[in-house]
């Protein structure tokens, strides 16, 4: 839960930069978020679920 807790902060963040920084427009932010909500109830909602969490264990495994 920490995980997705995080990634969804993060994404909401860089959206909007991205929106104040003119670099995407309220339009198609809106169909990214509207896309990414329907797509969170589709079958493949956790095959990306597991594919985020494997990055993200991959990366908490690397030591610099």
């Amino acid at each position: 839960m920490a995980i997705s807790l995080s990634v969804v902060l993060l994404l909401a963040v860089v959206l909007v930069v991205l929106i104040r920084g003119k670099s995407l427009k309220a339009g198609p932010a809106l169909v990214a978020v509207l896309f990414g909500f329907f797509l969170a109830s589709t079958g493949m909602a956790d095959d990306i679920q597991r594919f985020l969490n494997s990055i993200a264990s991959t990366l908490n495994s690397i030591s610099f």
